[in-house]
C-alpha cells in the first residue's frame, strides 16, 4: 500500500493535480475490474439459489463498476488546466464525480428496497449452494480490501469522492456479509429471510448514499475552512515579522488544490510601508507553495499605544466574559473633547445564543459602564473557519 501511496503522490505532494489524477485514475480502474468480477460471481449464486437478495447484490456491484467509471472520468476532467472559461481550473469535477456516484448508490439502494418488499410479501423458497457462499465469502473479503485501498487513498489526498467510494466499500461488505449469514441460517432453521434481508442491504447502501452525497454537496456549496488548515495559516502568516494578528478570513473552495483566500493582516501603523509590503508577498507565496492556495492579503494599519492597548484588552475582556468563543479585531480609537469613539470588530459564531445585537447591547453597556464618555461602534462579523467541536 504504501508503495502505491509513493507511486500516485510522485513528487508532486498529495494536493496537486497531477498526483489526484493518478490516485483517481488508479481507484476507478481497481474499481470497475473488480466489480464486474463481484458481478458476474455473485449474478451466478444469485440464479443458482433463487435470490433477490444475492441478485440484488450483484446489480448493487455493477453499479458500482460504473461509480469507478464515474470516479475515473471525473479525476480526469478536474486534472485539467485552467482556460478562458473556466479560469480556477475544473477541479470542483472532483466533486461532481463524487456526488454522481452517491446518486447511483441511492437508486440502486431504492431499487434494491422495493423488490426486497415484494419479496416479504410474496415469498419463495432459497437454494442453498456451498459455491454461491464461497462467492460471496470471497466477496466481503474483496470489499473489505477496497474500503482500505480506497481509504487510504482518500486520506493522502484529502478527497471526498474517494471517501464515497470506500465508504460505498465498506456498506457491500456488511450488507453481504448479512446476506452470506442469511443463507446459511435460511438453510439450517428453514426460514424466509431472504426478502428481510435484502431489505437490510437497502438500508445499509441508502445510509451509505446519504453520507456520501452530503460530504460531496457540502463543498460545492460552500463550507468553512477546515479548522487545522486555519491554524496552519496563523502559525505560517504570524511567524513573519511585522505581522501582529489576522482576522476577516475568508476561503473560496475551486476543488481539491485549487482554492483562492482573502484575509486582513494587522501591521504596526509606524512601520515602513516598502518592508510590510515585501513581507506580504513573501506570505502569499509561501501559502501558495505549501497549500496551493492563491491568496490575496489586506493591510490593516493598527496604533499600538499603551493607552489604545488597554482599551483593547478591556474590550478583548468583556466579550469573553459574554463567551469565551468571542474574539474581536480592527480595534481603533478617535478621542474627541465630549467622547471617545471606540471602533471594534467582534466575530460571533454562527448559531450562537445570543442574537447579534444582543451581544452588541452588552459589549457596550459594558464599555459605558468603564467610562461614560466612551461611544462603542461594533461591527459584528461571522467567522468563515470551522468551529472547533465540544468533545
Amino acid at each position: 500500500m504504501n508503495a502505491v501511496l509513493r507511486f500516485c503522490i510522485g513528487p508532486d505532494g498529495p494536493q496537486s493535480p497531477k498526483a489526484r489524477r493518478r490516485c483517481g485514475m488508479m481507484s476507478g480502474g481497481i474499481g470497475i475490474t473488480l466489480n464486474l468480477l463481484l458481478f458476474l460471481g455473485k449474478l451466478l449464486a444469485g440464479i443458482a439459489t433463487a435470490s433477490i437478495a444475492v441478485t440484488a447484490d450483484a446489480f448493487n456491484n455493477l453499479s458500482d463498476a460504473a461509480s469507478s467509471v464515474v470516479t475515473l472520468v471525473g479525476f480526469r476532467l478536474a486534472s485539467q488546466e485552467a482556460d478562458e472559461e473556466h479560469p480556477f481550473g475544473h477541479g470542483r469535477m472532483e466533486y461532481l464525480a463524487g456526488l454522481v456516484v452517491a446518486i447511483l448508490i441511492l437508486l440502486v439502494g431504492t431499487e434494491l428496497a422495493q423488490s426486497s418488499i415484494q419479496k416479504i410479501i410474496h415469498p419463495e423458497p432459497v437454494v442453498f449452494s456451498p459455491l454461491s457462499a464461497a462467492i460471496l465469502a470471497v466477496s466481503v473479503g474483496v470489499k473489505l480490501w477496497m474500503f482500505w485501498f480506497n481509504r487510504g487513498l482518500s486520506r493522502q489526498i484529502s478527497s471526498a469522492a474517494l471517501a464515497a467510494t470506500a465508504a460505498d466499500s465498506l456498506s457491500d461488505s456488511a450488507a453481504t456479509g448479512i446476506l452470506l449469514l442469511g443463507l446459511v441460517a435460511g438453510h439450517f432453521l428453514s426460514l424466509p429471510l431472504d426478502g428481510w434481508l435484502g431489505l437490510a442491504v437497502a438500508l445499509f447502501i441508502l445510509r451509505t448514499g446519504w453520507g456520501a452525497a452530503k460530504d460531496t454537496v457540502d463543498p460545492l456549496l460552500g463550507r468553512p475552512m477546515d479548522r487545522a488548515l486555519a491554524e496552519d495559516i496563523d502559525r505560517i502568516v504570524l511567524g513573519h515579522q511585522y505581522i501582529l494578528g489576522i482576522h476577516d478570513l475568508v476561503y473560496h473552495d475551486y476543488g481539491p488544490g485549487r482554492a483562492m483566500m482573502s484575509f486582513h493582516a494587522e501591521v504596526p501603523a509606524d512601520a515602513n510601508l516598502l518592508e510590510i509590503h515585501d513581507v506580504i508577498d513573501h506570505v502569499e507565496r509561501e501559502l501558495k507553495a505549501r497549500h496551493h492556495i492563491e491568496t490575496c492579503i489586506h493591510m490593516d494599519p493598527v496604533v499600538r499605544d499603551g493607552r489604545t492597548e488597554d482599551l483593547r484588552q478591556q474590550a478583548a475582556r468583556l466579550a469573553r466574559n459574554i463567551d469565551p468563543l468571542l474574539s474581536i479585531h480592527d480595534f481603533r480609537v478617535t478621542a474627541g473633547p465630549i467622547h471617545t469613539n471606540i471602533l471594534f470588530d467582534v466575530v460571533v459564531p454562527y448559531g450562537f445564543r445570543l442574537t447579534d445585537a444582543q451581544v452588541r447591547t452588552a459589549l457596550t453597556q459594558g464599555l459605558k459602564g468603564l467610562s461614560d464618555r466612551y461611544f462603542p461602534v461594533i461591527q459584528v462579523d461571522h467567522s468563515y473557519v470551522e468551529e472547533q467541536k465540544t468533545p
